[in-house]
């Protein structure tokens, strides 16, 4: 049995799906069963709770083989980042008690920094908070999520994806959430470690090259677009960050684009994607047009 944390999202979902295709028994904790009712209809065992829950959190460990957990998805964030430290107490009091024998974190690219990297900071603190955890532990530091581009699907048809990367022809590390389900099903289940991992995971690549692959699947000639960063606030309150929120994603990605978050970082593992940014444009494609 294997719990995963932030079912009802795109990576809890991806992980959960692929120990279901390896045949592992999965357990989920939800907040809304009727949410999750498509999971449980698939043979996931739901335990009512949430992160903000300790004793909730470690009633779903009980007896399980492994875990992974991952901080919930918040673009607002509190400037001293609250929300994450009490989340994070939280799996640390939880899985202090529970000692799983195994824990698959979801991180991400520089996380091994401590400041200015605005959003990612929740999880550099992540990493800091669980150091002294006695389960052995797995840090995913994933890249960009391809996902994060789907808005292009619409706005593409203009033949300009508008995008915070600049240069626009500058690599950075992408990944989709299809792999990163698939890595840390693979660190569940596969050979047992000691003591901590970190997993560097996704693939090099430019905005332009996202455009690109845009571009094929709308049949269009698509062009990645730098938005000035004099207007990087007003774009991320038009994307639905409330006025005065949106520093942490502005700082978030001038450090991606100061190349803090490339691949390389020493003692790390790394694992290169294997889904491309056209797969997740076409797949979402067929399931909006299906």
């Amino acid at each position: 049995m294997f719990l995963v944390m932030g079912i009802t999202g795109k990576v809890g979902g991806a992980t959960a799906a692929h120990l279901l295709a390896h045949g592992k028994e999965v357990r989920a904790l939800v907040r809304n069963r009727e949410k999750a009712s498509s999971w449980a209809n698939r043979g996931v065992e739901l335990v009512d709770g949430d992160w903000n829950d300790p004793a909730a959190i470690e009633r779903a460990l009980k007896d399980v083989d492994g875990a992974f957990v991952m901080l919930p998805a918040e673009w607002a964030l509190s400037p001293d980042y609250k929300e994450a430290k009490g989340v994070i107490a939280n799996y640390v009091e939880a899985l202090t008690k529970a000692a799983p024998p195994r824990v698959v974190a979801l991180s991400s690219m520089g996380a091994n920094r401590t400041s200015g990297l605005g959003m990612i900071t929740a999880l550099s603190l992540l990493e800091q908070g669980f150091r002294d955890l006695a389960s052995p532990i797995a840090f995913v530091r994933a890249g960009g999520f391809f996902e994060n581009f789907l808005y292009g699907l619409h706005v593409g048809q203009g033949g300009t994806l508008p995008v915070y990367y600049n240069p626009t022809n500058r690599k950075s590390t992408m990944v989709a959430t299809n792999d990163i389900g698939a890595e840390v099903a693979t660190l569940l289940t596969g050979p047992a470690w000691s003591g901590h991992r970190v997993i560097e995971l996704g693939s090099m690549v430019s905005a332009d090259e996202v455009a690109e692959q845009l571009g094929e699947v709308l049949k269009l000639d698509v062009k990645a677009s730098a938005i000035p960063r004099a207007g990087w606030t007003e774009a991320f309150e038009q994307f639905g960050i409330p006025k005065g929120h949106t520093g942490p994603a502005e700082e978030m990605f001038d450090a991606v684009n100061a190349g803090w978050m490339d691949l390389g970082t020493e003692g790390t593992e790394h694992v290169a994607g294997t889904t491309s940014a056209r797969d997740v444009f076409e797949a979402e494609k067929k399931t909006v047009t299906a």
